[in-house]
């Protein structure tokens, strides 16, 4: 399938017209109709009935024409990052990270290598997920991961970030709202969203909150959801202090505890770029500062 052949087919989909759409393809009607036919053979079904009156897209052509659609036109943005790419950078960084929310310094880091490696592009790239396997297939440059994810696996540098504690995220008009520090006592009577993929620490803190008997719980699939569900009143959470989005829609009130998330960053053990390490140093500098982010 080449591009050319996705382009007549997206044409003709909407002209339903084979002379118009090769015109308007600047093609022969001949030359038009034979590519159409040969995307069909490789694809293996009509995409188009034919008549005297022109085309019409079959229900299997319909879906797949919505599909092609799609696909040129993230092969448009790509062309477009690409030139816009070459033409102002040499070199680029992807770092991988759940959220945005994981590396609150990240803008600032990017703004202070700017200056640095104004031919370098850092690029961003959020899995919920799947992240590490996307590094371990050298997809990513740079991991942000939790140090007990990194353990028993070879061929990566980590490189330690920050210390992340818990936190309880509630309603600003929650009474423990005004609270300095919250404690196991304060969450009895209380409804606690637990899941979500939650890493060890937490589970740990949020299963041994559920085996007092003191404290009802409901399971949440993810951050967004939970963080919905306490805007909707249904419950508190715990969570990672390198989720506060910093927007102030919410209560972050530490949790007493001893459970903590060290959080680094993994690299390549093969890749020794200094534009790569002077990144990895900023964002180190910025967290070695911090102060007043609850992390």
């Amino acid at each position: 399938m080449t591009t050319k052949q996705i382009d007549y087919c997206i044409e003709l989909s909407r002209t339903l017209n084979f002379s118009r759409a090769a015109e308007n393809q600047f093609v022969s009607q001949p030359t038009f109709s034979y590519q159409i036919r040969l995307l069909e053979e490789e694809v293996g079904f009509m995409i188009f009935e034919r008549s005297g009156k022109g085309a019409a897209l079959t229900p299997a052509g319909a879906q797949f024409v919505s599909f092609l659609a799609g696909m040129r036109e993230e092969l448009k943005r790509a062309v477009e990052q690409g030139q816009n790419f070459s033409a102002r950078y040499k070199d680029s960084i992807s770092i991988s990270l759940m959220v945005r929310e994981a590396l609150c310094f990240l803008p600032e880091a990017m703004r202070m290598f700017a200056k640095e490696y104004p031919d370098v592009q850092i690029v961003p790239k959020f899995e919920y997920e799947n992240g590490m396997d996307g590094f371990l297939k050298n997809e990513t440059d740079i991991l942000f991961a939790l140090k007990e994810q990194t353990r028993q696996i070879s061929g990566m540098t980590v490189h330690d970030l920050f210390e992340s504690r818990i936190y309880l995220i509630a309603r600003r008009d929650d009474p423990l709202a005004e609270k300095n520090v919250i404690t196991e006592a304060d969450l009895y009577g209380r409804t606690l969203m637990v899941g979500g993929g939650s890493p060890q620490a937490l589970r740990t803190v949020q299963h041994r909150l559920i085996a007092t008997g003191n404290v009802d719980y409901f399971n949440s699939p993810d951050h967004d959801t939970t963080r919905t569900n306490v805007a909707a009143e249904k419950g508190v959470c715990l969570a990672p202090g390198f989720l506060n989005d910093h927007s102030g829609q919410f209560a972050w009130i530490p949790f007493d505890c001893t459970e903590s998330f060290s959080c680094v960053l993994c690299t390549h053990r093969e890749d020794h770029r200094a534009s790569l390490a002077a990144f990895i140093a900023i964002l180190k500098e910025l967290y070695r500062e911090a102060v007043a982010v609850p992390l």
